[in-house]
């Protein structure tokens, strides 16, 4: 996950004006640059889609310019995902210390322990690797 520690400058005028970048921002330029290799599209499809240049989308990609809601809303449409999915993650980011607990609380649920059995109980680690590709897959 990004930490988002940079900053972003921008020039209006002759004004210098100078915005940390956030990092919720870039969680999502994340996500949405997973998806978009996820589904093989280029920054250019999507930007088509969208009515905007490839430019903006590498800029939405770093998290350096924030998607709009609607835009953000038409993504989702387009990438056949629910717009949560642009955030999951979100509450490690705002809530730190949320990450650590909430690991050792589903490494102690019994369906954590099930999928765990079941996974060391494919002997071929080929098949292994497919079932970690397919479950990154359904994220």
């Amino acid at each position: 996950m990004a930490d988002g520690g940079g900053d972003v400058l921008r020039k209006r005028g002759s004004k210098t004006n100078k915005r940390m970048i956030d990092p919720i921002d870039v969680l999502v330029g994340e996500r949405v640059r997973a998806r978009r290799k996820m589904l093989g599209l280029s920054q250019t499809q999507v930007g088509k889609h969208l009515g905007v240049t490839f430019q903006q989308i590498q800029k939405y990609e770093k998290g350096t310019n924030r998607i709009g809601s609607g835009r953000l809303f038409r993504l989702a449409d387009f990438f056949d995902v629910d717009v949560t999915y642009f955030f999951e993650g979100a509450e490690y980011i705002l809530h730190p210390g949320l990450e650590v607990a909430g690991i050792e609380q589903r490494m102690d649920r019994q369906e954590t322990k099930e999928l765990v059995y079941a996974y060391y109980s494919i002997t071929d680690p080929r098949i292994r690797r497919k079932v970690v590709a397919i479950a990154k897959l359904l994220i």
